[in-house]
């Protein structure tokens, strides 16, 4: 006679608790619809059979009708190390989405996917639940990924100001309030000449800072000078060479026979860059020129001068990416919605502080 099966035998292989177990097989309390269907699925694989609430003989055939899909596929063009604000954030997303039964899996986009408009080779769509799409800012390619028939989330996105809407959700960072108040505390200071340095084209969110450099500007009736606006060279893909960058920083810099006070950066990668051009041409930070960058990366500590730059809570946005994509896997009709997450300014000495 075979052993019989228990309920703490289906809870061991799964790694649950018996209640959990319990409580899928009796369809008692709340549980998700996959984790119930996991646990279903164990106890038939493992021989129990004694289902309190269904026809054992059409369990197996719901469970594989319905064949839930509980895979969310992060995208992105390039490796998320350490240095780039999503990665504490993706851990709260992996940690959230996983109370609801669902897993993660990470795939590099390619510039042939790119090009051909295709996905990454090592997606598979039988398990896929969604999308999230980090560093994806080619208009067009996130154009392909909305037709899909699949819920897709950008954090961060391409710019489509001028373009049809993408029929996404995105989630960002509040980029507006925290350098409009910036360029307001300076102004108190008696600081009027003020520039802006990063490629605006490059992101929503670079898009999104510059303009509030803008309209921080005009709101104190502040003259922008353009010239001081250093916009071009466009980092990244296009110029993936650090000292590329910083030779165009250079170059731009020493057009200008008088250079501001202040500058705003587009992120905190830009702002080091900036940083090492003015000390190669020997303008002192922050005596001469100050400088502010944008994520707070754990590299704003410890350059020298410490950066001031604008902290993103990297739990929060973990928190709200599995609420907007998990509510659009249930509500896939809903209307596109964009959530930007509070921010805040971090004085430290590249601003005198």
């Amino acid at each position: 006679m075979s052993q019989r099966i228990t309920l703490q035998d289906i809870a061991d292989e799964l790694g649950v608790s018996r209640n959990t177990v319990s409580k899928a097989i009796n369809n008692t309390g709340i549980l998700s619809e996959s984790t119930k269907k996991k646990v279903l699925a164990k106890a038939i694989e493992m021989g129990y059979k004694q289902f309190s609430y269904v026809d054992f003989d059409n369990v197996s055939n719901q469970l594989q009708i319905n064949n839930e899909k509980t895979e969310i596929a992060l995208l992105t063009t390039w490796f998320l190390n350490g240095s780039h604000f999503s990665a504490p954030m993706l851990d709260k997303f992996q940690l959230e989405i996983s109370k609801f039964g669902y897993s993660m899996s990470m795939h590099i986009v390619r510039d042939e996917d790119i090009k051909n408009l295709t996905l990454p080779a090592s997606l598979h769509n039988d398990r896929l639940a969604g999308i999230m799409c980090i560093e994806v800012f080619d208009y067009e390619y996130a154009s392909m990924l909305s037709t899909l028939d699949i819920p897709v989330l950008f954090l961060d996105s391409p710019i489509d100001a001028h373009k049809e809407p993408l029929g996404v959700d995105k989630l960002l960072m509040e980029n507006s309030s925290p350098i409009i108040s910036f360029i307001s505390r300076e102004v108190q200071k008696g600081i009027s000449r003020i520039g802006y340095v990063g490629e605006y084209l490059h992101c929503q969110s670079f898009f999104e800072r510059y303009m509030a450099y803008r309209t921080g500007m005009n709101l104190h009736k502040l003259q922008i000078n353009e010239n001081w606006c250093l916009t071009g060279n466009k980092p990244g893909k296009l110029h993936p060479d650090t000292n590329d960058y910083q030779s165009y920083l250079q170059e731009e810099l020493e057009k200008l026979s008088v250079l501001p006070e202040v500058f705003i950066c587009a992120n905190d990668f830009v702002a080091s860059d900036l940083i090492n051009v003015l000390n190669k041409m020997n303008i002192k930070v922050p005596k001469e020129i100050k400088v502010l960058g944008f994520d707070d990366a754990p590299e704003a500590r410890i350059i020298s001068p410490n950066l001031s730059s604008v902290h993103i809570h990297s739990q929060i946005l973990g928190f709200s990416a599995t609420q907007l994509l998990l509510s659009r896997i249930k509500d896939p009709d809903m209307n596109f919605r964009t959530m930007h997450c509070e921010t805040n300014l971090v004085l430290r000495e590249s601003t005198g502080d």
